[in-house]
């Protein structure tokens, strides 16, 4: 048969790449303190732009999760089937340390580090980050109980990964999930119905639905119920001590836009036993620990979702031509190259700034954390709620080819809304904002303080800056104007960071549209004079095989 056609023009894949190696990534490992770990995270990066490690991706996602509440004979089993590949992922994510390493390692950057790696890693896949994610997150809530703590704590920052349902005290590993959200009241925990009656010898006895709790087949859940005294915080293990099985049932997986390698589910307490973590009464201050640090995750993840989508733009880009050049060279695309470039630099520097803040929390800086308050809400808010409309231009870069499953992009598309709705939604990360500020003023000063490090440096942030901080002197209708003023306060600080930090030509841009008057809405609309070779250099990747 003669052939029909020669393919020509066509972009090859993205593999075989480092995808550790970006310099707004490497800068910020050194200034945050983890230089130390730059080899590791490059092996990583090396391993995640790996073919291998992207059809590992590719299989979890494709072949989604499967319940299983019975077995064969009518027993409940509520068990969860992942395919292999998500095994994998795992696996590496445990023995890199991405789960909960920090907590056990003295030297210092270990959550910048650690921070990098989740980075680097979420480029295989952002499903199975999640209960990695989680388990960084619970130890600082289970210290309030320091019996658990002193039990489980060695087994979660293990870097074995032990999958399956026995004892947690004989596993060579943890993993650990959060079970708070009720169909009644969301992001309104408060309005929980779950009941905690006490059950003898510490323990309690929980009954009740939760609408979404994610990683099902986690070891233990920290969980939020109404025990006598008030809404408290529960370790609910999904194997109790004597091998019996926790009565806790999965109803349904939930049927996701995105997210699907990740299975996410209703279940029912049906007299599962917990034991208190912190004071009966206080869950919602306990819990609140852990949640701070996945919303850590959630900036962490949603940076990287950038970095992955202006990777595979800039790509495509420079090995596909159109009209007698390639995309790269024409002045309309890099414009929207370039654009999509600043906000995942200035979306990665944010979220490394932010890890930093932790490791420091860690040691004690109490400045550090009255400046992480204030900047995690307000980058949780912007940096997750700036994903869509990237990952929407980003695709749009590829044309036709990244509207194709083929290509990624659709996957990394129903990826990114999910940031800005995990550990609350936009309203109200905004609303958490007002909040900080109305309750510690001094960590609004934090804030700023920070922020002026950049002082005189671009008279555009400076202007962004006072503009702001008048906007903050006017309380009448403020919550209804709190978007806004937390998207200046987001601004602002990236702006900081970037003039002190980022090269010239990205900071310039940065100040020239968000913080100037010359930007439009679309992705594409910096104002004229902007580097845009420059940028577009230090956003690309090099294939290493």
């Amino acid at each position: 048969m003669p052939a029909t056609h020669e393919v020509t023009n066509q972009v090859p894949p993205l593999v075989g790449h480092d995808v550790a190696a970006y310099p707004a990534l490497l800068e910020s490992l050194s200034r945050e303190g983890a230089g130390w770990a730059t080899d590791d995270l490059h092996a990583l990066g090396r391993r995640a732009g790996s073919a291998e490690a992207q059809e590992w991706g590719r299989l979890a996602e494709k072949n989604h999760p499967v319940l299983h509440t019975h077995d064969r004979y009518g027993h409940r089993v509520d068990e969860v089937e992942f395919d292999p590949a998500w095994h994998q992922l795992m696996t590496v994510a445990v023995e890199a340390g991405i789960h909960a390493a920090p907590w056990a390692d003295v030297r210092e950057g270990a959550h910048v580090a650690r921070a990098a790696k989740e980075f680097v890693w979420t480029a295989s896949d952002a499903g199975h980050i999640c209960p990695i994610s989680m388990t960084y997150a619970v130890v600082p809530a289970l210290r309030h109980a320091p019996d658990l703590a002193a039990t489980y704590e060695p087994l979660l920052t293990a870097t074995t990964y032990d999958f399956g349902l026995r004892v947690p005290a004989t596993k060579r590993g943890l993993i650990a999930g959060m079970s708070m959200t009720e169909k009644q009241g969301g992001s309104d925990v408060r309005a929980n119905t779950t009941t905690a009656t006490p059950a003898g010898d510490g323990a309690y006895a929980l009954v009740g639905h939760k609408w979404f709790t994610s990683a099902p087949m986690s070891d233990f859940f920290l969980t939020l119920a109404q025990a006598p005294g008030g809404l408290s915080c529960f370790f609910v293990p999904r194997v109790l001590p004597d091998g019996s099985r926790n009565p806790i049932r999965l109803q349904r997986l939930k049927d996701k836009l995105g997210n699907r390698s990740n299975a996410s589910s209703e279940i029912e307490y049906d007299g599962a036993l917990g034991w208190l973590v912190g004071e009966e009464g206080r869950g919602v201050p306990t819990i609140i620990e852990m949640v701070n640090m996945t919303r850590l995750d959630c900036t962490i993840g949603s940076a990287a979702g950038m970095r992955i989508a202006t990777m595979q733009a800039v790509h495509h880009a420079r090995h596909r031509s159109a009209f007698g050049k390639l995309l790269v060279d024409q002045p309309l695309m890099a414009n929207v190259l370039s654009d999509l470039a600043v906000e995942a630099e200035a979306a990665t520097y944010a979220a490394m700034r932010l890890a930093g803040a932790t490791d420091r929390v860690a040691r004690g800086d109490e400045q550090e954390a009255m400046v992480r308050r204030v900047a995690l809400a307000v980058s949780k808010y912007w940096v997750c709620k700036r994903a869509p409309s990237h990952a929407a231009e980003a695709l749009e870069c590829l044309g036709g080819n990244g509207y194709v499953e083929d290509s990624g992009m659709p996957r990394l598309f129903r990826e990114s809304p999910l940031m800005s709705i995990w550990e609350g939604s936009g309203n109200v990360a905004a609303l958490d904002t007002l909040r900080a500020i109305g309750r510690q003023p001094e960590s609004l000063q934090a804030f700023f303080d920070e922020v002026e490090l950049a002082a005189g440096a671009d008279s555009r942030l400076d202007d962004a800056l006072a503009h702001v901080r008048k906007e903050l002197t006017d309380f009448e209708d403020i919550e209804y104007r709190a978007r806004r003023i937390v998207e200046q306060l987001a601004l602002v600080f990236q702006g900081s960071l970037l003039v002190r930090h980022a090269p010239s030509a990205v900071a310039d841009a940065f100040c020239g549209s968000r913080l100037g008057r010359d930007w439009g809405v679309a992705f594409g609309t910096l104002p004229v004079g902007v580097d845009t070779a420059a940028i577009i250099e230090r956003a690309g990747t090099d294939p290493v095989e």
